[in-house]
């Protein structure tokens, strides 16, 4: 791998990214507690593990401070999916990194365009949209700032290439194409749950074995996390359904809290 990758972020995607990187190449990740680091150093493990024989996840190196990932030559922000959270993160790697270092996130539905303008270096972004979990999905979105230049381009599916992946080049508009196409489906598999009273089993079972789903959409909302599931929604312009917005209220928000549309406890 020509890059040498830094990930700001100790989530799911993060440390997806991070495991996939590993079979390729050195790489850096940021937490940003030790507690969110003790956390990332085991799921990147059990990810390396299912990956390679040899003990690859000795090849990421976990740093408590942004400023350990100036040494990356191409570095990604993977935090959580809100614009000023993000923007935070992406102004401080805009500070810290090298001139020639290009700067990503991996926003699956805000404006690449406007998380460009935080880092000071729009010409050098990338919005990187990997699909969880990063180590078995083909496909990255790959949306540009106006302003991205043809090396910046270059890089961007050079490094996709290298982590095995399929870029595909999509307009920078909310929910690019995936999700834009994907969330209403979901959103009206809760809405037939409303009106019907089925239980989230069956209608999953029904898409699963009948339509061919590796997953149904119910138990889909929960893997996403249904706050994710709603900001990306909103931002897409899909209304929200009702179940959705009382899972989220009361805390429930899917696999990663161990109850949603379904228990995960």
């Amino acid at each position: 791998m020509a890059e040498r990758l830094g990930i700001a972020g100790s989530g799911a995607i993060a440390c997806g990214l991070a495991a996939t990187a590993a079979q390729h190449g050195d790489a850096l990740l940021w937490a940003r507690s030790e507690r969110s680091a003790e956390r990332a150093r085991g799921a990147v493990a059990k990810w390396c593990s299912k990956l390679s024989e040899e003990p690859i996840a000795e090849r990421v190196t976990i740093v408590s401070d942004l400023a350990g990932l100036a040494s990356a030559t191409f570095l990604v922000e993977a935090v959580a999916e809100e614009h000023a959270v993000k923007a935070e993160v992406l102004r401080e790697l805009g500070r810290v990194s090298a001139d020639d270092a290009v700067l990503a996130t991996t926003t699956s539905s805000l404006s690449v365009a406007g998380l460009a303008q935080e880092t000071g270096r729009p010409q050098r972004f990338v919005g990187l949209h990997v699909f969880n979990p990063v180590p078995k999905m083909a496909l990255v979105e790959l949306a540009y700032a106006p302003e991205a230049t043809d090396d910046v381009k270059e890089r961007a599916r050079a490094l996709c290439a290298a982590l095995g992946k399929t870029a595909v080049e999509v307009p920078d508009i909310a929910g690019f194409v995936v999700n834009r196409l994907l969330f209403p489906f979901l959103f009206s598999a809760v809405e037939l749950l409303e009106q019907t009273g089925l239980e989230p089993t069956a209608i999953d079972e029904c898409m699963r074995l009948g339509a061919g789903h590796p997953m149904g959409p119910l138990a889909l909302l929960d893997y996403v996390g249904l706050d994710v599931s709603k900001a990306i929604g909103e931002a897409i312009g899909s209304p929200i359904p009702a179940r959705v917005e009382q899972l989220v209220a009361a805390g429930d928000l899917g696999k990663k809290t161990g109850r949603g549309f379904h228990d995960y406890s």
